[in-house]
């Protein structure tokens, strides 16, 4: 089958036109049924139980997910195992989002009696306001599109996007009003990126005990050597007779030194280890010590307590293991 290229592109751009369309004409839609639902929302003392059918069913599961992971406890319900049992989900402290965009889905309407008995609030998003599912609810929010992008008129495409967009602007504008945080959102995704860099702290990846690289001033360039091969993370602390860390040697010290042909095995490591070196806190996130090493080109970090005592040390390579980089 031949295939017209420039006739593909054509259509792909204008579905991309239709629903564009569809989503802005949502602006003149965000009206006082919008604020009811929100109120009805925050006000909510269970979770929003999100319910739809098909194409409806899809998009109302990730508007239940959205919400979920953005402070509003939601889950989605089938409607068509909703009346097969699953409608013991609901309670009387939940509030229900249907989506339809007929506003006349079978299994919704079969029940909504159910719904009205539970006296929950029951917010309705349907591409007709005048349909059964609109005008039961206790607020509207009007997702009509002038067509679809299909052009046969038959898939939901344009529906669907505006249904979604406007679960999102629903979702954005409760997050708001909870005053909810990029550390809020971390705790529902401890798994993800955002996640591991604002609740993975430096104390849950540092060396620390004998694992530290540790080596006294006074001892020779050999010595630290030994110490950093044992210990495998590029570098040692240096202290002093007090036990107070005074410097860092690491590995481009060590290049450095070889570059001037020293001798390892007479020089003392004080002459050339780096004093005055970063330091970060066990307390600090990775994030912060990822920063940190950046921002000085450094590949590792001693971690120094409140005391300024010695309390472990990380690596690049420990933040790669830990998927903060």
């Amino acid at each position: 089958m031949q295939i017209n290229h420039d006739k593909l592109r054509e259509l792909a751009c204008a579905v991309i036109d239709t629903e564009l369309a569809a989503v802005a004409a949502l602006r003149d839609r965000i009206n006082d049924d919008f604020i009811k639902a929100c109120d009805f929302m925050l006000d909510c003392s269970g979770r929003i139980v999100v319910i739809g059918m098909g194409k409806s069913g899809h998009i109302g599961s990730k508007i239940a997910a959205t919400l979920a992971s953005t402070g509003t406890p939601a889950f989605f319900v089938h409607p068509g195992e909703a009346s097969h049992g699953d409608l013991g989900m609901i309670t009387d402290k939940d509030v229900v989002l249907a989506l339809s965009n007929s506003g006349e889905t079978g299994e919704i309407l079969t029940i909504l009696p159910l719904i009205k008995r539970r006296h929950v609030p029951l917010i309705a998003m349907t591409g007709r306001p005048d349909s059964t599912l609109a005008q039961c609810a206790s607020a509207h929010l009007d997702v009509s599109v002038e067509r679809e992008a299909c052009p046969l008129g038959l898939a939901p495409t344009s529906s669907t996007t505006a249904a979604l967009v406007m679960g999102d602007a629903l979702a954005i504008a409760l997050l708001e009003a909870r005053g909810f945080t990029a550390e809020d959102f971390a705790m529902s995704h401890p798994g993800g990126l955002l996640g591991r860099r604002l609740l993975l702290h430096v104390s849950d990846i540092m060396h620390t005990g004998s694992a530290i690289p540790t080596i006294s001033e006074s001892a020779l360039i050999s010595e630290a050597l030994i110490e950093m091969s044992a210990k495998g993370l590029g570098m040692t602390a240096v202290t002093n007779d007090s036990k107070q860390v005074v410097g860092i040697f690491t590995d481009g010290d060590l290049r450095r030194v070889l570059a001037q042909e020293v001798n390892i095995h007479t020089e003392p490591l004080s002459a050339f280890m780096t004093r005055g070196c970063k330091t970060g806190k066990p307390d600090m996130l990775a994030a912060e010590a990822l920063e940190l090493m950046q921002r000085f080109k450094i590949n590792a970090l001693i971690i120094l307590n409140e005391q300024q005592q010695l309390a472990g040390a990380i690596n690049m390579h420990d933040l790669l293991r830990a998927g903060v980089v």
